[in-house]
């Protein structure tokens, strides 16, 4: 067998499909770790069974199981018993397991235990447990069970030793306890023993996170001649000296940072870190006041239209009177004002050009792009940025590079995921910045809360409530916006104007709703994390999050950020349970230090999202990557390159291309 097509069970359809994840060799589909694991080697006894567990459990059902209609939706309810207690467990949408399961049916099942809204421990959705062990379950596609999935990787398994050579040299193996690379593939897929399967992730962790540090340094160490924009001496201090406000000394640092780099013979390749409100849009302006004022045009890319033309408004104040002319360029701009804006983009007679993605479609050209800014830099990745620096007019040099995030990262963290850019961390706070006060909120308080939105509305104040949802779901319980919305608009907040904003709503709707919270026309805002970029309200005054510990602190800070943008005294509302990590954020407003207390309590793949999307860009980073590894693979990517391990370094390298190829080689074709 050498092929994908030479697996049993794999037709045209799912050969399709396996293709369009990017799976198109057995080496691709061997590297296709499991998202997490089921381990059904060992039953719980139903009276330990407690919320938040993912169990298997075994037993017989009290009597038959019962089923009920409710909206359109179906349920399946029996009580599972042993001889320790009794579980309810319940099925939404699997009616037919009603005529399967009679009650003196031996049953096991794998599941999760949660609490029903009225509080009561029950299992939901369980799995039939057929197979014991610690089962691989591997990301969803689309046509392929996740059977067929097991079956196919245990054949691509029997080629493993061609398909998947030894990456790392011996020495590194020995020197950082790694098991051989054949090894852990195997217990990856299908660990004998949890010890093995420790072993496994281990390598397999640190071998991504090590080789895709290694392909970062080589985009780094690549880095393109770039065209050099003069700064002259006094022209860092003249630009603060225009601003209505003093630098702080961090803002002063990073800008000759920038300075330094516009000048430099290669290209700048830097990302500003900082937290909510450190100022990093006034060091954007600085680097593309310093572009325009020799000779050269700048493009900054928001990820939303509200964001990109409040930039276009601050442009305007900051940028404007010292010479610089701006303009905009959107998505959904009419075919008349979109042809003069590319026109002004062309001609060049706007030097400051802000917008959305539009600023990389096709029919854009510039005149001679010099910077190249990215907001929000999580929301990009590396081939857009490299997309709009394309953008420049064809030329041996390119455009300068720089990107913002106000996701606080810690610094190990940013140098493993940007190490093909420079960093400079904005640690300071302009003095005046009013401080959110932070309170959990008990579910028998809310009535009280209501009553504080109200007075805050009556004062000319506005609020945000923010839920984790879009729609009511039965299988999951938590409040949706919408739910949310329609019982407020009849309840307890009648009397006030409410809208109501999510992520899949209609975008012209969208921006409409947001625009008349932002010019204050709604008293209160209804809301997914639509709102958790982009929209400065300096009036809102209350954040409200529901069912705040199904957030991550990272994600519960930048919401937090989105109050106390003026100088009123304002409140961040978390509804839940008190928790170690929810107590955090209530005692500090430091986001670099939530940042670092939300990767050691849920590890880098969780921080990242990539257990919510089911994939990673690192291999194996979301099941066993740590803080420490962290550490290791990066004091291991210093140790390769001293002197002496000039060939362990290259073979990692050519790992490492070997391993990034198709994404290093999408970033230099376009």
């Amino acid at each position: 067998m050498r092929t994908l097509e030479e697996l049993k069970g794999i037709g045209k359809a799912r050969l399709e499909t396996m293709r369009a994840a990017g799976i198109r060799t057995l080496a691709d589909l061997l590297l296709t770790l499991p998202v997490r694991y089921q381990d059904t080697s060992t039953v719980t006894p139903l009276s330990q069974a407690a919320p938040g567990m993912e169990i298997c459990v075994s037993g017989y059902p009290k009597a038959a199981p019962r089923l009920s209609r409710f909206h359109g939706l179906t349920s399946v309810t029996l009580r599972l018993c042993d001889e320790t207690g009794s579980l309810p467990i319940v099925w939404f949408n699997q009616p037919w397991l009603q005529t399967q399961i009679g009650p003196e049916t031996a049953l096991t099942l794998y599941g999760r235990v949660d609490r029903d809204k009225q509080g009561r421990v029950r299992m939901v959705s369980p799995q039939i447990v057929k197979e014991r062990g610690i089962l691989p379950v591997y990301r969803a596609l689309s046509g392929i069970p996740p059977k067929t999935m097991r079956e196919m990787m245990r054949q691509a398994l029997t080629q493993l030793e061609d398909c998947c050579p030894e990456t790392l040299p011996d020495i590194l193996r020995v020197k950082y306890r790694l098991c051989e690379r054949n090894f852990a593939l195997r217990q990856a897929h299908f660990p004998e023993t949890k010890d093995n399967l420790a072993i496994a992730l281990r390598r397999v962790s640190f071998e991504g996170m090590l080789l895709y540090q290694a392909a970062a340094a080589a985009l780094r160490g690549e880095r393109a001649k770039g065209i050099v924009i003069g700064v002259p001496e006094k022209a860092v201090d003249a630009y603060w000296s225009s601003l209505p406000f003093p630098p702080t000394g961090a803002q002063k640092r990073v800008l000759s940072e920038i300075a330094a780099d516009l000048a430099a013979p290669s290209a700048m390749g830097r990302m500003i870190q900082g937290d909510v409100g450190c100022g990093k849009t006034a060091l954007a302006f600085g680097a593309m006041a310093l572009t325009a004022q020799a000779g050269y045009q700048c493009a900054l890319m928001a990820p939303t239209e509200i964001l990109a033309r409040q930039h276009l408004e601050s442009a305007k104040k900051i940028l404007e009177p010292l010479g610089v002319s701006c303009g905009l360029l959107l998505g959904g701009m009419k075919a008349k004002e979109r042809r003069e804006a590319l026109e002004s983009i062309a001609s060049g007679q706007w030097q400051a050009v802000i917008g959305t993605h539009a600023l990389i479609s096709e029919g854009v050209e510039y005149k001679n792009l010099g910077l190249v800014v990215t907001d929000e830099q999580h929301r990009f990745g590396v081939r857009q940025r490299r997309l709009l620096s394309k953008k420049a007019a064809e030329s041996e040099a390119a455009p300068n590079e720089l990107v913002m995030s106000a996701t606080p990262i810690p610094r190990t963290l940013a140098l493993v995921l940007y190490g093909d850019l420079d960093l400079s961390v904005v640690d300071e706070l302009p003095p005046g910045r009013t401080p959110v006060k932070t309170r959990l909120v008990p579910e028998e308080k809310r009535d009280g809360l209501y009553d504080f939105i109200r007075r805050e509305a009556a004062q000319g104040r506005q609020t945000y409530i923010v839920c984790p949802l879009v729609e009511e779901s039965e299988q999951i319980d938590a409040r949706s916006a919408q739910e949310t919305y329609a019982e407020l608009c009849t309840g307890p907040l009648s009397d006030l104007r409410l809208g109501l904003t999510f992520g899949e709503q209609d975008a012209a709707e969208k921006d409409e709703t947001i625009r008349r919270f932002a010019q204050g026309e709604l008293d209160v805002l209804v809301s997914t994390t639509v709102i958790e970029v982009g929209v400065n309200v300096p009036n809102a005054t209350v954040m409200v999050i529901e069912n705040a510990d199904r957030f991550g602190l990272s994600q519960l800070h930048q919401l937090r950020g989105r109050v106390g943008r003026g100088a009123k005294e304002s409140w961040c509302f978390l509804m839940a349970a008190p928790n170690e990590r929810l107590k955090t954020l209530c005692e500090t407003g430091d986001g670099f230090r939530i940042a670092q207390k939300d990767l050691e309590l849920r590890g880098p793949g969780d921080f990242l999202g990539t257990r919510q999307h089911g994939d990673t860009l690192i291999p194996g980073m979301a099941l066993g990557a740590d803080v420490q590894m962290l550490e290791e693979t990066s004091n291991c990517l210093k140790w390769l390159r001293s002197p002496g391990y000039e060939e362990e370094w290259g073979q990692v390298k050519q790992s490492a291309q070997a391993a990034f190829s198709r994404v290093m080689d999408e970033i230099a074709m376009n």
